[in-house]
């Protein structure tokens, strides 16, 4: 079964890679050329790849295991929070806190006192305290809910991560290796696939490919589960789109670059040197 399309992935922007003075020779096996001081992504092989990587996390939400999405990056956070929720997997998109999964007792401690001050906001008991203190819990509150609110009902490491940018995640990743957790990432052309379990070759730069990425992998995971696919709410104010796999959103100033560089001009393409 193919879960992308070549029409999607060069719409996208997919294989559009980074600058060729900032690469990792150890991804020099899904690097098709070079136009203009830019990488290209063979994207025959994020075919294959993704195959492969959807395959595998397919699987795993059929047998009821939980995938952690993980993306900090600007462009990444609202997409990713979405399609979690959209999926019911959870997530991590404003900052990696150190020890997540390898100190994961002391992470879940954190938790409690997230679900312990939402209760005494919704029950109201946050009015036996001063006005102070009531100022002081809420501020506590709201940063709790932004580094932890993902991944508050996961009660137990997850079985599988989801990374948007494994290079900006290393910290993710290296606790997931030492741990023996299997990673599934998408990588641009700066990343180390032997870090990765499965590998998605492309730009994780553009917002357009990080949402055809994120959004068809939360298709899978509700179809999977026996529900049709449907769009995530949208929050206050946001306009509801009948193509939510692909938005009309602008470029974004790193796609927009990358996007000129490799357009200027239809000379002859060079590989890559190692």
């Amino acid at each position: 079964m193919s879960y992308l399309g070549m029409k999607q992935l060069l719409e996208a922007g997919v294989h559009f890679g980074h600058e060729t003075k900032r690469w990792n020779p150890r991804f020099k096996r899904y690097i098709f050329a070079e136009r203009n001081g830019i990488f290209i992504i063979d994207l025959q092989k994020t075919l294959v790849e993704s195959d492969k990587a959807f395959d595998y996390l397919k699987n795993t939400a059929a047998r009821g295991g939980t995938i952690l999405f993980v993306g900090t990056k600007k462009q990444a956070q609202e997409i990713l929070a979405a399609e979690a929720r959209r999926c019911g997997m959870p997530y991590l998109n404003e900052r990696w806190l150190g020890g997540t999964l390898t100190n994961f007792k002391t992470i879940r401690t954190r938790v409690e006192r997230l679900k312990q001050l939402q209760a005494m906001f919704d029950d109201e008991s946050i009015l036996r305290y001063g006005k102070k203190e009531q100022i002081d819990l809420g501020k506590e509150l709201q940063r709790l809910q932004r580094y932890l609110g993902g991944i508050k009902e996961m009660t137990r490491l997850p079985d599988v991560l989801f990374v948007i940018d494994p290079t900006k995640e290393a910290i993710a990743v290296r606790e997931a290796n030492k741990l023996g957790i299997p990673i599934v990432a998408l990588a641009d052309t700066d990343s180390d696939p032997d870090v990765l379990d499965y590998i998605i070759p492309g730009n994780d730069d553009a917002i357009r490919s990080i949402q055809l990425v994120t959004a068809r992998l939360a298709d899978t995971i509700v179809e999977v589960r026996g529900g049709a696919a449907e769009v995530s709410a949208p929050a206050e104010g946001e306009a509801v789109t009948e193509d939510r796999q692909m938005m009309p959103t602008p470029l974004s100033s790193p796609e927009r670059t990358i996007t000129e560089a490799a357009q200027r001009g239809s000379g002859p393409t060079d590989e890559p040197k190692a």
